[in-house]
């Protein structure tokens, strides 16, 4: 399905605030925002807009806006001319764990509970715990994290004992990444289960 540049920007727009503010879905509202013609046609950018509508499909479009919006360390401060010089890169990126997200669970959970206790890579009693620091370390994904939050749920927990912005704004990209990971979760408990035993 074609799109327009205008649709672009409005899918940007609408993937920024889904990311950013608390209160608003991109699914409960289509993808839609407030932008009007008269804004867009005012941003020095549009060019960049109407390349993407060209280029890719509308679905491609919502994963190449994804893509980049889950890597940038604060989607708040994610600008057009950062998409613009690595956006690519990104979307390739984001293309190879979302095709190898099987293979990169299990293998980022192997090296974590090989050397950890499972309830000791949930544990806030002396802050931050093991696997939000392997996550900001960069030794599991942001998929990994969302996965694993699907199966035991430590996201709750986690805001009521950790209250630092780095935190925060980790919890708040992992609600908002989990509407658009879409597994079978048994499948992943199974897994685990694998990777325990096998580890004991």
């Amino acid at each position: 399905m074609v799109v327009t540049p205008f649709e672009t920007y409005q899918a940007y727009l609408s993937m920024k605030s889904h990311f950013t503010n608390p209160k608003y879905d991109f699914f409960k509202y289509g993808g839609k925002s407030r932008a009007t013609m008269t804004s867009f046609n005012k941003r020095k950018d549009k060019y960049w807009f109407e390349k993407t509508s060209r280029k890719y499909s509308d679905q491609q479009i919502l994963d190449f806006l994804l893509s980049n919006f889950v890597i940038a360390d604060n989607p708040q401060n994610l600008w057009i001319g950062e998409i613009i010089n690595s956006g690519e890169r990104n979307y390739a990126d984001w293309m190879r764990r979302k095709q190898s997200l099987t293979y990169l669970f299990k293998e980022q959970s192997e090296k974590l509970l090989s050397e950890n206790e499972l309830q000791t890579v949930f544990d806030c009693s002396k802050g931050h715990p093991v696997i939000l620091k392997r996550y900001l370390g960069g030794e599991i994904s942001l998929e990994t994290l969302t996965i694993m939050e699907k199966v035991f749920s430590f996201v709750r927990d986690f805001d009521k004992k950790l209250t630092d912005p780095v935190w925060e704004t980790v919890s708040l990209k992992i609600k908002k990444y989990i509407p658009f990971i879409n597994i079978n979760v048994y499948n992943y408990k199974k897994i685990l289960k694998e990777v325990i035993s096998n580890g004991s």
